[in-house]
């Protein structure tokens, strides 16, 4: 059963940052994408390889806007994991931008009730983590609070002020929704700003003091 709680979070994520080999490059992609509001970037040749462990979905009005979201993607250097189309939950599809980040775009709604926007509803930093319960826990011991939680499959932080909602999902289960294996070492690429000390979390994600 999942479980809600309405108290505002003491300690909130305040941005993200991905850690790209071309910063101009990936400034150009992003705000073609659109997505540029709500992403930093930072110049890093941290090594990587195969699944970061992570994906950032956005939550839009209906298929056309998922339509238009992947081709603007697609336009400007993405490819596509998984191409945009119905499923049981609704319509959506993943691509992968230049830099290596997954992007997932989704509706709940079948069809369309108006025209395709350019308009995000909500902006999800899905973390794939190995124990749901074990690090929600340690988020919780750090200020967070949770808004939703489905027993050890999937976990959400209430968002406070923050554009974007943090969330943890199985590592496993979240590589398959997004059509890719989930094996990979390496750096993250990318970090996240927070009001509380500089901390990595128990699948090795880092935390900055926000500036």
């Amino acid at each position: 059963m999942a479980t809600t709680a309405s108290t505002a979070a003491h300690t909130s994520l305040a941005s993200i940052t991905l850690e790209v080999a071309d910063v101009d490059v990936a400034r150009r992609f992003y705000s073609a994408f659109g997505v540029d509001a709500y992403v930093r970037l930072r110049a890093s040749e941290a090594p990587s390889t195969g699944f970061r462990g992570f994906t950032v979905a956005l939550t839009v009005s209906g298929p056309a806007t998922v339509d238009g979201f992947v081709a603007a993607a697609v336009d400007a250097g993405a490819t596509v994991l998984k191409p945009a189309a119905k499923s049981l939950w609704g319509y959506g599809g993943v691509v992968q931008a230049p830099d290596g980040t997954i992007w997932k775009i989704a509706t709940s709604a079948k069809k369309d009730t108006g025209p395709a926007t350019r308009e995000i509803d909500e902006v999800v930093l899905l973390l794939g983590v190995e124990d749901v319960k074990a690090t929600k826990q340690f988020y919780v011991d750090r200020g967070l609070t949770v808004a939703k939680s489905f027993g050890g499959k999937y976990a959400e932080f209430a968002s406070g002020a923050s554009p974007v909602k943090l969330a943890l999902y199985k590592r496993r289960g979240l590589a398959k929704d997004l059509g890719v294996p989930a094996d990979g070492a390496g750096s993250h690429r990318v970090v996240l700003g927070g009001t509380a000390d500089t901390f990595t979390d128990p699948d090795g994600f880092a935390w900055e003091t926000a500036a």
